[in-house]
């Protein structure tokens, strides 16, 4: 069981998984069920990315420069602020005897498990890497224990979309799951014109509930509107609770996808009793949304989005392939960056 969640290459605090480590051992050299990637190119979770952007207020240099300290410090890129990372794309290079991922030497393949749990080594001073987009060209090294996940890269698609769309498949596959299993629901996702909010937008519309999404700006509305995933769209602070509540209404099912703090209480308001609310953001404090849910009297289930549901990564590439206005919106948000 160590070597396959990684636990050797955990250099400090000792006893701890990957992810929860402060440092890892990201040497090139693979043990037998590990899998080692040749990097090509990175993509920060985006509330990393955002609290790096804000911290040096977008200078791209600034913030290149600290992404490479925090992974030639740490052995992965596990922003300490935000406690996210990311994912990456690349080519594997090299398979250990006992590994048991469905992967090859030369295989073009996304990393889905989060950058804070696998050791990176990055060689090329990310030289290629304005700093002012989440997605960073990269030449390196990553690490695939035995319980990783990875997925070889659909022929179909431009590497930075599938990389994309990769980086947020857990959430429609999850929305989906629970959905499913209420009556002709509503759906309402804060944060609807981003990339895991309008994919969950999706995967609610095609599993049969009305759907309603907040945003922050009349631009973010008409682009979602073009998508037709959204019954509704109100535009509102998502850190605002009662404008979300009074704009938006109540729904049956609240996902959370926006990428900055003091969302949850929003959340929790406009879920109807019995409800349930999925918490997607990195930027979610589950100490104030559980505080929240108390002091509001809020009889409401509240789900962490781990990323992770079985087929996930299929169902979120389908919903793309199938929503040509969805693509859309990831394509021109990958041109913008």
């Amino acid at each position: 069981m160590a070597g396959s969640v990684g636990l050797h290459r955990v250099i400090e605090p000792p006893g701890v998984l990957p992810q929860a480590a402060w440092r890892l051992d990201a040497s090139p050299e693979i043990g037998p069920d590990e899998v080692r990637v040749r990097v090509q190119r990175l993509n920060l979770d985006a509330a990393s990315y955002r609290q790096l952007a804000e911290k040096h207020a977008g200078d791209g240099a600034r913030i290149r420069a600290e992404v490479l300290d925090i992974v030639g410090t740490r052995g992965k890129m596990h922003n300490p602020v935000t406690g996210s990372g990311g994912m990456l794309i690349g080519v594997v290079e090299q398979v250990g005897p006992e590994s048991s991922l469905p992967v090859k030497p030369g295989d073009r393949v996304a990393t889905l498990v989060s950058l804070t749990l696998t050791p990176l080594r990055i060689t090329d001073g990310l030289r290629g890497w304005d700093g002012l987009s989440e997605q960073a060209p990269a030449d390196g090294t990553a690490i695939l224990f035995g319980r990783s996940i990875v997925g070889v890269l659909p022929d179909d698609l431009p590497p930075e979309l599938a990389l994309a769309v990769y980086d947020v498949c857990g959430a429609p596959a999850l929305v989906d799951r629970i959905v499913r299993k209420y009556r002709d629901p509503t759906v309402l996702v804060l944060g609807g014109a981003g990339k895991s909010g309008s994919l969950s937008l999706a995967a609610a519309k095609r599993a049969g509930a009305r759907t309603k999404a907040v945003v922050v700006s009349a631009a973010e509305r008409d682009a979602l509107r073009a998508a037709a995933v959204a019954d509704e769209i109100a535009i509102a602070d998502a850190r605002d609770p009662v404008a979300v509540a009074d704009r938006a209404g109540t729904a049956d099912v609240t996902v959370v996808c926006v990428d900055v703090p003091g969302c949850e209480h929003g959340a929790i308001l406009a879920t109807a009793p019995g409800g349930t609310v999925i918490f997607f953001s990195m930027a979610t404090s589950f100490p104030a949304a559980a505080l929240g849910a108390e002091g509001l009297a809020a009889d409401v289930t509240m789900l962490v989005g781990n990323g992770y549901v079985p087929g996930h990564a299929e169902f979120a590439v389908d919903l793309l392939r199938t929503t040509p206005a969805v693509r859309a919106l990831f394509e021109a948000r990958i041109a913008g960056d």
